[in-house]
């Protein structure tokens, strides 16, 4: 291994035999494995620099040119804040649509910095979003720059939804929505949306339909859990800047227990509050963001991320939890199973438990580290603040091992 050598500087500008055999040691979906070469190729470039409103508003003129045709209109630019890996710049269309005629749109571009603290596509963002336009509430994509032809780095242009992430009197909900203390009416109209459209997206059939930017994995085999575990091992090995012994013993027991796919979904990666948008006054849910971590494969990668304590929250007695806010984890799993048709396996579940915290460490002690020490992210600060939650992880993957070893 190469954290053996001890030698953790060499990944600030990998030469391209570190390169290399990181992809070839740990293989996964092409995507992926394009996404994270680039991302190592450019690594040694200089730290990032935001762009101005200006620099962005000339580089979305430039790519409305060519998209576009016909006279058009930006107006109202304006910086977006919130989230962690993402730069998003909201604005003002006035064009003549082909599919609606002379229209007004307030659009949002997503980019990412010189090096995201998620190494994702927006290609397939752009690839989710218009699968599931109409199917659940999403927001309606309108153009993609995926190799940053236009743009600094890859950009997608979606529209702007309305709603909020949470109730506008609540003082709860910590960094990025989790955790968020909805209340008794809310939850009521909420959770039955929540429970419905995860089933909606793990039931949506896949076996028929070509994606530019997900593979399918072999039903029946372990290929889908070995790619998700190699992208978390390869994202270790190409970021971190120490040896830590429990993230081998928890590589070494995924690969020995790797579980085979019943079923092949689509994965949204990080369902739970904070990602939906909804209308505080009728408790309808308005827009499902942040695909960047969609792909197809087992359910349980969804069930398992969405149930973690981190993300909801116990009742105030202190004896009822409620998934991410809404739902008693004692009835998730069976009004899951009723609203998608897929059945809830324990040893799965719990595979992709220790998955998940496998990950969050991969991110946490490993790229939060590396992108915040090299400055190729607007979030340095916060960045650094992420690494903080490394001891609670390691606890609960810790325990997690312990069940089982």
């Amino acid at each position: 291994m190469f954290g053996s050598m001890g030698n953790f500087d060499n990944r600030d500008n990998p030469s391209e035999a570190f390169i290399q055999d990181i992809s070839r040691r740990y293989p996964g979906e092409r995507e992926t494995d394009e996404l994270l070469v680039r991302k190592m190729r450019l690594r040694s470039s200089p730290p990032y620099r935001r762009p101005t409103l200006a620099e962005l508003s000339t580089c979305l003129q430039k790519m409305l040119e060519e998209k576009i045709q016909g006279d058009f209109q930006v107006r109202d630019q304006s910086w977006f804040t919130g989230g962690v890996s993402k730069i998003q710049m909201g604005f003002t269309l006035h064009w003549i649509d082909p599919r609606r005629g002379p229209s007004v749109d307030r659009l949002v571009i997503r980019m990412d910095p010189s090096e995201s603290s998620n190494t994702t596509s927006r290609a397939r963002e752009f690839e989710l979003l218009n699968l599931f336009e109409g199917i659940i509430p999403v927001p309606r994509v309108f153009w993609l720059d995926p190799k940053g032809e236009w743009f600094p780095e890859p950009a997608l242009i979606y529209a702007f939804a309305d709603g909020v992430t949470k109730p506008k009197t609540t003082a709860t909900g910590k960094v990025s929505g989790l955790g968020t203390v909805f209340g008794p009416e809310l939850r009521k109209q909420l959770a039955p949306q929540f429970i419905k459209h995860l089933g909606t997206i793990h039931s949506m059939k896949t076996e028929d339909k070509v994606f530019t930017t997900m593979d399918h994995p072999q039903i029946g085999g372990t290929q889908s859990a070995l790619w998700q575990l190699n992208r978390g091992r390869r994202i270790w090995e190409e970021d971190r800047g120490e040896d830590y012994a429990l993230m081998e013993v928890a590589s070494n027991w995924l690969e020995r227990n790797l579980p085979t796919l019943d079923h092949a979904s689509i994965v949204h990666g990080d369902y739970r509050s904070g990602n939906f948008l909804f209308e505080e006054a009728t408790g309808q849910m308005t827009a499902w963001l942040d695909w960047e971590r969609g792909h197809i494969g087992d359910r349980h990668r969804d069930l398992a991320w969405t149930t973690q304590t981190t993300m909801g929250h116990y009742s105030e007695d202190g004896q009822t939890y409620y998934v991410c806010g809404l739902v008693p984890l004692n009835e998730f799993y069976k009004r899951y199973e009723d609203a998608s048709g897929l059945s809830v396996d324990p040893d799965r579940l719990y595979y992709y438990k220790v998955l998940n915290s496998y990950q969050i460490l991969c991110s946490a002690m490993a790229t939060a580290y590396r992108v915040a020490r090299l400055g190729k992210s607007h979030q340095d600060i916060l960045l650094t603040r992420v690494k903080g939650i490394a001891p609670a992880v390691s606890l609960d993957l810790a325990r997690l091992l312990k069940e089982r070893l």
